[in-house]
């Protein structure tokens, strides 16, 4: 039976696609982790190059267990004198604390929630460009991951993580005149998640709380270039190396394809056999089908494999045929 689609599906969906979709994020916070080992900090317990980063630079980075599971998954916004963290929605409290407890007698960092004071948004779709240099901002050929200020706007350009398109953060007292300046230059206010996760979907983007969660490493869940191979020990680093140098990876992230819906948490099955679970699902207007990311058995995990859905075909859809058809 086909789901129901709200009403603000495809006007939401029409202007991640086609135009400029600001996305008004209230359940993820923000940050502020200063002082002279900050940096040093971050590069012992999570999994990218911290230690590379310059102002004007901003990279995403896991906290992963000693087991090498996925805990937490943040941007690291690099400032002249401290470091913005960007967690995914409703992490902020639990990153903070868990950064806090982190923190030894000879560690000179410190770690504050910002979330109250300063609020997030995001901007996407083809002409989300155009948009922010009616506003003054022009991030066109910075590398992904540079960030620029306009007054108290800070904006981060990030196409290789979520959806492509570049975070904002404003303090919150200016966060209703920044929507309303958006919407006059032309940018749609998403009006619900329904279709911001359908596009997420159809590009194959995990997320933190979705694919990023501790029951999965990241090279299970699609997030092997956020784990730096150049730099020295993290927690769950051994684990990590030596999946990648032994190709011991067993299981992947991958996109699912079915003329009928999918449900998350469904379990999937190949034959008789357990083959992984469904972390997300939509219905995808691209490609006129219901579409889910789910994380399988290495086995399973192959281009055109037909696997089961409680009783539902479903086909595996490889990376390059997922992003050449969205």
């Amino acid at each position: 039976m086909p789901i129901a689609l709200s009403d603000e599906f495809h006007p939401d969906y029409a202007a991640l696609t086609a135009s400029a979709a600001v996305q008004v994020r209230s359940d993820y916070g923000v940050l502020l982790l200063a002082g002279p080992d900050r940096s040093a900090f971050l590069q012992r317990m999570t999994t990218n190059d911290i230690a590379a980063l310059v102002p004007g630079q901003s990279a995403v980075t896991i906290l992963t267990s000693d087991t090498a599971r996925n805990r937490f998954a943040f941007t690291v916004v690099c400032r002249d004198e401290d470091f913005l963290l960007l967690p995914g929605p409703g992490e902020a409290a639990a990153l903070a604390q868990e950064l806090q407890s982190k923190i030894f007698f000879m560690d000179k960092v410190t770690v504050a929630n910002i979330s109250a004071p300063v609020k997030r948004l995001r901007l996407m779709g083809p002409e989300a460009d155009g948009i922010l240099a009616q506003a003054g901002v022009e991030l066109t050929d910075t590398p992904d991951g540079g960030w620029q200020r306009a007054g108290e706007l800070t904006v981060i350009k990030q196409f290789a993580y979520d959806v492509p398109g570049y975070v904002l953060l404003q303090p919150a007292a200016g966060v209703d005149d920044l929507i309303r300046r958006l919407q006059t230059i032309g940018a749609h206010v998403l009006q619900r998640n329904e279709a911001y996760e359908a596009r997420r979907i159809e590009l194959g983007r995990p997320r933190p709380g979705a694919e990023i969660v501790n029951a999965y490493t990241p090279l299970e869940t699609g997030m092997a270039w956020v784990c730096a191979e150049n730099k020295g020990c993290y927690t769950g680093q051994e684990i990590i190396a030596r999946q990648i140098t032994y190709d011991k990876v067993t299981k992947y992230l991958v996109t699912l394809r079915s003329a009928e819906p999918l449900a998350p948490g469904a379990s999937v099955t190949a034959g008789d056999k357990n083959a992984g679970a469904i972390t997300s699902a939509a219905y995808s207007p691209a490609l006129n089908a219901y579409l889910a990311l789910a994380v399988l058995k290495r086995a399973y995990a192959e281009a055109d494999a037909v696997v089961l859905v409680d009783g539902v075909t479903a086909q595996v859809i490889p990376p390059a045929e997922r992003e050449a058809a969205t």
